[in-house]
């Protein structure tokens, strides 16, 4: 899956709502730092709880310019989804197509990775896709589906990586490894959710240790 921003372009020819900065010399920067702050407050408070002023203002950016770059909230909200997922994505792929590591210690090593992200940004900061998840009777459908299919790119990711696993011989032959992605993200966006609730990794590292110590064969522990 290719994530886009197609839902916030203008056609050609039609003129955006709303003013330029003032001075500014790069729309584009601009529109960026815009979604960039806005990613920092959607993981801390989630969609219903953030204002587009507190964005702006994070920003630097004039609140009439607001719609210079995006149509409504709504647009900018999966503005906000996309660059997140393409964001995440990238970091996924950076743990899990680390090949100087096994299959199973590469997951292992996302889950580490993300207790001491967790840590440093003092629990304020969750899953955006979890945190907006909660919201869902509260958003527009286009955020559902956005949401969803962020979230079945993440579960192939990680599918292809438990898949070499199998091959490896570190899970059993049987073991179905794109159902185990989607049970692993299910698990793991509650176990996220738990760690901020009580300001501790804990749960994270719990569900971490479960899941890997319950596929992987005894002679193949990471």
């Amino acid at each position: 899956m290719t994530l886009t921003f197609s839902s916030t372009k203008v056609p050609q020819g039609t003129r955006r709502r709303g003013r330029p900065p003032a001075g500014s010399s790069n729309p584009e920067a601009t529109r960026e730092s815009i979604i960039r702050e806005g990613m920092v407050l959607l993981t801390e408070k989630g969609a219903t709880a953030t204002g587009i002023d507190q964005v702006l203002k994070r920003a630097g950016v004039p609140k009439g310019s607001f719609y210079h770059y995006f149509s409504n909230k709504d647009a900018f909200l999966e503005a906000v989804l996309n660059a997140y997922g393409q964001s995440f994505a990238r970091l996924l792929d950076g743990y899990f197509k680390d090949e100087q590591y096994s299959p199973m210690r590469r997951l292992q090593n996302f889950i580490d990775g993300a207790c001491v992200w967790m840590q440093k940004h003092d629990f304020r900061r969750g899953c955006l896709l979890g945190t907006m998840g909660q919201e869902m009777p509260l958003l527009p459908a286009v955020l559902r589906e956005e949401i969803d299919a962020t979230m079945r790119d993440w579960e192939q990711r990680l599918a292809k990586c438990l898949s070499q696993s199998i091959e490896a011989g570190e899970l059993d032959e049987q073991a179905d490894a794109d159902i185990l992605a989607a049970c692993f993200w299910t698990g793991w966006e509650g176990a996220v959710l738990r760690a901020r609730m009580k300001l501790d990794t804990q749960p994270m590292k719990q569900f971490g240790d479960y899941f890997i110590n319950s596929l992987i064969r005894p002679d193949k522990t990471p």
